[in-house]
């Protein structure tokens, strides 16, 4: 799964980035410790046909859902049953988006017990296109845009962290996956080999999992402790 993710550029950057307007009316801001039903930047097709940045809520809502209560658990769709799920297929075959970030967040459980964060997150600094999907829901006069985003199997050494890893949309397939189309399934490309190898897998501090937490610090480059087995421990 994808649970934690950066996103740090400014409004303005994306927006120039993804060639978009900036709908976002100030409210994207930096953030090194992305959670869920956090309201963070995306990009859709807007009314008028256009590719319009915009601020959702992480945890899409169906239009149906009785109550915002389930946000949380709804902040990744499976690339492999999206297209047939009752809470995801409408928004996949309708409303694809694109989701910016600069990396995001996996844990690793050691033999000894401990959880070790790692971030994923290209080397030459660019940003990634997370595969979205969005929505809106309403209650009242609470009206909020919300997303998830997509995952498949990892591949290649992303496999080693986890096995689900976002579907990640390079350049040339943004314009693509936010077109109306009557097979959205034939969107789902596994990422190439030289996008998965242009990717850094780096061992961060445990700061990163307290949502509380916030800053550049979460994804500087720790030194890993060496692996102590559980049968290692029992001889002290």
């Amino acid at each position: 799964m994808c649970g934690r993710y950066a996103t740090t550029r400014s409004s303005g950057e994306l927006s120039a980035l993804f060639e978009s307007s900036d709908d976002t009316e100030g409210v994207v801001r930096p953030d090194h410790n992305v959670a869920p039903t956090d309201r963070v930047p995306l990009v859709r097709v807007s009314p008028e046909g256009h590719r319009s940045l915009c601020a959702g809520r992480w945890g899409l809502l169906p239009h149906w859902s009785r109550s915002a209560a389930g946000a949380a658990r709804m902040i990744n769709a499976r690339a492999e049953t999206v297209a047939t799920s009752r809470a995801y297929a409408g928004s996949f075959a309708r409303r694809r988006c694109l989701v910016p970030a600069d990396g995001w967040y996996e844990w690793v459980r050691q033999p000894d017990g401990r959880r070790q964060a790692y971030y994923m997150t290209p080397t030459d600094g660019s940003v990634l296109a997370l595969a979205g999907i969005w929505s809106v829901w309403q209650s009242g006069a609470d009206s909020r845009l919300t997303f998830s985003v997509l995952t498949t199997a990892a591949l290649g050494d992303l496999a080693e962290v986890h096995d689900r890893m976002p579907v990640l949309l390079p350049p040339e397939r943004w314009s693509s996956w936010l077109a109306p189309t009557d097979e959205p399934e034939r969107l789902l490309v596994p990422a190439s080999a030289e996008r998965l190898a242009g990717l850094e897998i780096r061992p961060v501090g445990a700061a990163v999992g307290d949502v509380r937490n916030d800053g550049p610090q979460l994804i500087a480059r720790v030194s890993v402790p060496p692996t102590v087995t559980p049968q290692e421990l029992t001889l002290f």
